[in-house]
């Protein structure tokens, strides 16, 4: 416990200094044995690109340093509860752990969507003002016939 607490103090300060450089409240680290591998703090406004969250250039980051796309065995520390898309980062990185300060309340206090759209993941998709539809040409599947014929793919 006393590690975590250590992890998430410096995850809150990148975010905290990242508010100072024109980004947003957020910062991320990726630990493994007791080791800081990559830090990551929200660049989405700075960079005009919506996935960079922090946990996601954490996890951009640690994987490029480990050279591999698995995180297994590490954790992600994060001074905020993660949004729906940085929490399918960390299951698509396989991270061990995932530990976080503030929760989407807190997030939702301070303007961001978090609570939103873990609340729209819950509802049908019948009921989003976005619309979401399948279209299944003949070939829908090919892309995955491909893969599943091309020997030296790698699985994950």
């Amino acid at each position: 416990m006393t590690s975590d607490l250590v992890w998430l103090e410096h995850s809150i300060r990148l975010a905290t200094e990242n508010v100072a450089n024109g980004g947003g409240p957020f910062g991320a680290l990726i630990v493994k044995d007791g080791a800081l591998l990559a830090e990551g703090q929200n660049r989405v406004t700075a960079n005009l690109d919506p996935t960079a969250h922090a946990e996601v250039v954490a996890i951009r980051a640690a994987c490029q340093a480990i050279g591999d796309f698995s995180l297994a065995g590490a954790v992600l520390y994060t001074s905020c509860e993660p949004c729906p898309l940085c929490l399918s980062a960390a299951l698509w990185a396989r991270v061990d752990r995932v530990v976080f300060a503030a929760d989407r309340h807190d997030a939702a206090r301070g303007g961001f969507d978090d609570l939103e759209f873990y609340d729209l993941f819950s509802r049908d998709r019948s009921t989003w003002e976005l619309p979401i539809d399948s279209i299944r040409p003949a070939n829908a599947q090919a892309p995955f016939d491909a893969w599943l014929a091309h020997p030296d793919r790698t699985a994950y």
